[in-house]
Parts: C-alpha cells; structure tokens; sequence
C-alpha cells in the first residue's frame, strides 16, 4: 500500500500543508498514524479524492513553457485491455492522461495511488515511477 505524509499530499494536490489537514479533519481524506507516529494518508484514497476535483483551465498565453516537462503526480485511473492501457494521472490541479502499452502498465506497477512523472514531449506523455514502486 502507498501511503503519503502530509507534505508529500499537499505537493501532490497543489494546496498548502493546512488545507490537506482541514481535508483531513472534515473527514474528505482518511488519516492513519504510521510506525514513526505520522499521519499518513494512503495513496489510493488521495488519488480518488484528486480524481473527484475539477482541473484547473489550461494557460492560452501569458507563460513560457520548455520543449520537456515533468510533472509529478497521483495516477487515479488505469484502464488496460489486450495491448493498451491508459493512465491518468493528477498533477496539482492539472489532469493528465497518457495512452501506454498495458506491458509498461504493469512493469512500471502503475494503480490508483501510485506515484508516477509525466514526462511531455511534443504530443506524447510518458510515465515514470520512483524505484521503490517496482
């Protein structure tokens, strides 16, 4: 099971450490206390509650974007059938979705919760997970 600290959530959902915690006390996120006695929210519940929020309308003009982007996020959503998956992700306020092999769906351990990089070139988005989710 994926479980994040405060912190990590707060940076995974775009808002501040006190907003995660109001979430947390007015029972829209679940909290548990780890081995060291840290609240921790498990990953699969933030991701439901990111996937449930609306996206943020995407910037027309005004901003300067590099030909490579990476941006970390929460996967909500996985869908596979025979040779195709498509993963969504949510990055601070920002939906993603990514069209992948279910082969790298599965090598890469990709579920709702886990943590994962979308990493945009061009047209196409690919999926990266930290080492320890394999």
């Amino acid at each position: 099971m994926v479980e994040f600290r405060i912190a990590e959530a707060s940076a995974l959902l775009g808002v501040s450490d006190d907003t995660v915690r109001r979430l947390i006390d007015a029972g829209k996120l679940p909290e548990r206390l780890d081995t060291h006695k840290r609240k921790v929210i498990d990953g699969a519940a933030l991701a439901a509650y990111a996937a449930a929020q609306p996206s943020a309308p995407e910037e027309t003009f005004g901003s300067r974007v590099s030909a490579r982007n990476r941006l970390v996020g929460l996967v909500t959503e996985v869908k596979t059938d025979g040779v195709m998956g498509q993963v969504k992700m949510r990055c601070g306020p920002y939906t993603i979705t990514s069209l992948i092999s279910s082969d790298s769906v599965r090598e890469l351990g990709l579920q709702p919760g886990s943590l994962a990089v979308a990493v945009v070139k061009s047209t196409n988005v690919i999926i990266e997970t930290p080492e320890e989710n394999k």
